[in-house]
């Protein structure tokens, strides 16, 4: 009311800084603006930018986000990670420059100084910074962090601003440096930062360059023709560096400096592993090892250790377990921080969904480059027997599952502790660990006896025997058997070297090598008969029976599964003799003695049943039903090979399976069922194409029946 008396108060007092304003009482909102940040000119404070090749996808799918986002007037949050040196930040550069007409209220740029020697920076003295920047007179800059970041909202909302914060640590770090608004903001990292998902954050991930859009910037970096003039050599130069973009361009700006020297140089440079990392240096600037120490001097000590120890790992990719073998049951949070510092690369299984985890391979050189300096000899070669053992363990449960009878033979394993990796139980999970393990499992068996642990080399080897036999990958199981009977022969373990050559013999046969194979048999039986092992003698008489089948001796072939059969039975172990008895009657059916086969093939298929030998049953099952075929008992031939397909089909076993399709091929042919027949005979052709038996008799066979079926389709 006017005219009364109020006891308010209404004094000024203390030091002031710039204008100041005294009001009784006001009504309505208080808007300040100074006269310095009103005239102030926007701040383009982005850095040049450089080239970039083969990030057109990444771009767009930025620019659509960001399209998006302003459709509803809401800011812009993406985020771009990668390993040090991929090109995050030329990345995110050449995206928001691209926006300034769009955005006049001014670019910001922070280094956020996360991998710099004085640790990350603080996002309070960050947002002084940019208050400065849009222009508020450093007097007026509050000292509270709460106030300073209310009052770069508070400007950030009336500028359309692009923001760009380098090299971020966390989520934490970032929040408050965000401006709101119609604002577009950026972070790079080279950490994931999920939870920056929570504040509506598009997170896009750099990989290394492809091989084609390296050398484009290998070309772009030299500028002189020398890529035109050395084509394959700049490829693979830039495969040497792997795509890594820090990498092309080190090489490349080495290269410009010596404009007399050729490509070829540089790749002699490189190609010695080891010292690979240090070719890739400029001195003074520019340098591959620096980016890779700054990333891994951010980890902590126990993260610190896994890669360190991951580095020893002598395949390319590996799974959590591996991470477990090498440091224990506490590796999970250790091995997540190493993929959220993009260290490691996720490559999950596309089939089985398991997490998979794969090396840059500069970054495994300079895992292991910090291997060597810091691990002790001891130390390194336990956690590389523990790795190898990791894989010997689990191949081993993996051979149980499959072929039980064939684990026969011990395994000897290091101090410990032993990791086995899950799987499953079934026969068709295991194979697929095998095969998909192959890789680590070989550079496992060829590093054994450099490594001091001769023993994994030979009981590895045995171990994939079912994978060999079932999936057929001869190449492999040549190499493996040969390196595992060379360390059986420097251990001075004959019944190793003898398991060495007469399964090593087996895929030789698989390689249309039976002369090679023969003399393999007969190596092992010498040495079985020299050191009195009746049984190892025996089984080698029927291993020798196939060898002389496969060269066409039909009569000798005979000869030696007759008396494997007598002698394996006489010594106890029965299963080899129904086996032996089994490639009897296999050659009764080639000598057309289709009644001699039935016979056989019964007895061999009661015996394997008996056994538990589900899978040889199943190839008895199959040469009963063809032998059935052959007399023109068809019904009886369909329920064989029916029940041989069902369980071949199960434990994935490509060349038998194909074996059975075929015959039910000709049995549908012989039914007048042509649309069956040819459906029979296309997939076992695919199914011998996968088990690389493509040119086999058996395939030649199936094709030629497709062919005569096709003709007659075709009139």
């Amino acid at each position: 009311m006017e005219g009364r008396e109020h006891n308010s108060r209404n004094d000024l007092s203390g030091t002031v800084h710039g204008p100041a304003v005294q009001a009784r009482t006001i009504h309505g909102g208080i808007h300040f603006r100074t006269e310095a940040a009103s005239e102030h000119q926007p701040p383009w404070q982005l850095p040049p930018t450089v080239r970039i090749t083969d990030r057109a996808a990444e771009l767009r799918a930025l620019e659509r986000y960001r399209a998006h986002s302003g459709e509803g007037g809401h800011p812009t949050l993406a985020a771009v990670s990668g390993l040090g040196g991929v090109g995050k930040t030329a990345v995110a550069l050449a995206w928001l420059k691209t926006l300034r007409p769009h955005f006049p209220g001014g670019q910001l740029y922070a280094d956020l100084g996360t991998h710099s020697p004085g640790g990350p920076v603080d996002p309070g003295e960050v947002v002084g910074y940019f208050l400065r920047a849009l222009g508020v007179p450093a007097p007026q800059v509050p000292a509270a962090f709460a106030e300073r970041a209310a009052l770069y909202r508070s400007l950030a909302a009336e500028r359309r601003l692009v923001v760009l914060l380098d090299d971020a640590a966390s989520a934490a770090q970032v929040r408050p440096l965000l401006p709101g608004g119609r604002s577009v903001t950026a972070v790079t990292s080279r950490r994931r930062m999920p939870g920056l998902t929570v504040d509506g954050c598009y997170a896009v991930h750099l990989e290394p360059l492809g091989l084609e859009a390296a050398v484009e910037l290998l070309e772009a970096t030299l500028a002189d023709g020398r890529v035109a003039a050395e084509p394959e050599q700049a490829r693979a130069l830039v495969e040497l560096c792997t795509g890594l973009p820090l990498a092309v361009r080190v090489a490349g700006a080495i290269l410009a400096a010596r404009p007399r020297r050729g490509i070829t140089t540089m790749v002699h440079a490189l190609t010695e592993e080891h010292d690979r990392l240090e070719a890739l240096a400029i001195e003074g600037d520019h340098n591959v090892r620096a980016a890779l120490d700054v990333s891994y001097q951010g980890l902590p000590p126990e993260a610190a250790r896994l890669y360190r120890l991951l580095g020893l790992h002598p395949g390319s990719e590996f799974s959590g377990s591996v991470a477990e073998a090498v440091l224990g049951e506490e590796a999970a949070a250790p091995l997540d921080l190493l993929y959220d510092a993009n260290l490691l690369t996720d490559v999950a299984d596309e089939h089985t969904g398991e997490e998979r985890y794969r090396f840059h391979d500069l970054v495994r050189l300079h895992a292991l480059a910090k291997a060597e300096d810091v691990e002790s000899a001891d130390e390194r070669a336990a956690a590389l027997r523990r790795i190898a053992d990791h894989y010997l363990a689990t191949a081993t449960r993996a051979e149980g599952i499959i072929d039980p009878q064939h684990l026969t033979m011990n395994r000897d394993y290091g101090a410990g502790p032993v990791v086995t990796a899950e799987f499953g139980d079934d026969e068709v999970s295991a194979l697929n660990w095998l095969e998909r393990e192959l890789p680590n499992l070989m550079a496992v068996i060829r590093g054994a006896r450099p490594a001091g642990f001769a023993t994994v080399g030979w009981q590895l080897a045995d171990a994939m025997w079912p994978l060999f036999l079932r999936r057929k990958f001869y190449e492999q199981w040549r190499t493996a058997h040969a390196e595992g009977r060379a360390a059986a022969q420097e251990l001075g373990d004959t019944e190793a070297e003898c398991r060495m050559l007469t399964s090593g013999g087996i895929g030789e046969l698989g390689m249309e090598s039976p002369e090679r194979a023969l003399e393999m048999f007969e190596q092992a039986a010498r040495a079985f008969r020299a050191h009195g092992n009746e049984l190892g003698y025996a089984r080698t008489l029927n291993y020798q029976g196939l060898a002389h089948q496969r060269l066409g001796r039909l009569d000798r072939a005979a000869e030696f599964f007759a008396d494997a059969a007598s002698e394996l039975s006489r010594c106890g172990d029965h299963r080899a003799s129904g086996l032996a008895r089994f490639n009897l009657a296999d050659i009764a059916l080639t000598r057309g003695l289709p009644r001699e086969a039935i016979s056989g093939a019964e007895a061999a298929h009661t015996t394997l049943t008996e056994a538990g030998d589900t899978y040889n049953a199943a190839r008895a099952a199959t040469l009963l039903g063809r032998a059935h075929l052959a007399v023109g008992l068809l019904d009886q031939a369909e329920e064989q090979l029916s029940l041989a397909l069902t369980t071949l089909r199960a434990t994935a076993s490509d060349y038998e399976t194909a074996r059975a399709l075929g015959s039910l091929a000709a049995l549908a042919q012989q039914r007048g069922q042509a649309d069956l027949a040819r459906t029979h005979c296309r997939e076992a052709l695919d199914l011998y194409d996968a088990a690389g038996r493509s040119r086999s008799a058996d395939a030649e066979a199936a094709r030629t029946l497709l062919g005569q079926l096709e003709g007659r389709a075709g009139e």
